[in-house]
């Protein structure tokens, strides 16, 4: 019965330690992962802005995700977007989304044009964005799509929805949507248009990752220290005082 009791806790002891081993190296994997698409974002944020032409080519653009661009075009004010339930600087309110048509181009690409608070007493009520009718210039950065929150399944119709889903908004609109959107960062109207742009700068978020993986491995190091005391440690112990 002892020898059962040993050969049972031993295979235990190793199952455990090798779990939590396997876990520290997964979370180190994503460490490693997250720093490699931080630093191939970096990268790309290091390069030339493109410009219309460039930005216009469909082919190109998922490689030239996170790239700055610099694109003339006019509002397709008429099919402004309210995201709703969106945050900024921790204030809840509105991603201001409006199609930009490229000039010299067919294509239309949708600008994530900036934040602005919602009106929490009537919230019905679209704030005011000033829109410029003129051709304007804009710099941006190239991403994908604006990200979903959770919803139940139904993106809505009007200016006010909690997402949009691109391919169904390049339907209703009769737009020639390009695959990505544009996260615009300076220039456009002369006049302000009062929406705000402290856009969350990316980061690898790899330190959280660090952190787990030393965790689960200072576990695996405590069991497997804990085991050798218990089985082996305390037998010699008692044997040198007896």
């Amino acid at each position: 019965m002892p020898q059962l009791r040993f050969w049972l806790l031993s295979l235990a002891a190793a199952l455990a330690v090798f779990a939590t081993l396997a876990l520290g190296h997964w979370q180190l994997t994503r460490a490693w992962s997250k720093e490699a698409l931080a630093a191939a974002v970096e990268a790309q944020g290091a390069l030339a802005q493109l410009d219309n032409a460039a930005f216009a080519n469909q082919g190109s653009l998922p490689a030239n995700l996170h790239r700055k661009a610099r694109v003339t075009g006019t509002w397709a004010a008429a099919h402004t977007v309210f995201l709703d339930n969106r945050q900024m600087d921790a204030k809840p309110g509105f991603y201001v989304l409006t199609p930009l048509r490229l000039q010299d181009s067919a294509a239309v690409v949708l600008v994530q044009r900036g934040w602005v608070p919602r009106n929490f007493q009537d919230r019905s009520v679209l704030p005011p964005v000033a829109t410029s009718a003129s051709v304007v210039q804009l710099e941006g950065r190239i991403e994908a799509p604006p990200s979903r929150l959770f919803d139940l399944g139904n993106d809505g119709q009007g200016p006010i929805r909690q997402n949009l889903d691109m391919t169904a908004f390049a339907r209703e609109t009769g737009l020639a949507l390009l695959p990505v959107s544009l996260v615009q960062t300076g220039l456009a109207d002369a006049a302000p248009d009062g929406l705000l742009r402290n856009w969350p700068v990316p980061v690898s978020g790899a330190g959280k990752n660090y952190g787990y993986a030393f965790q689960w491995f200072a576990l695996s190091a405590l069991i497997a220290a804990l085991y050798g005391w218990f089985q082996f440690g305390k037998k010699y112990v008692s044997q040198r005082k007896s």
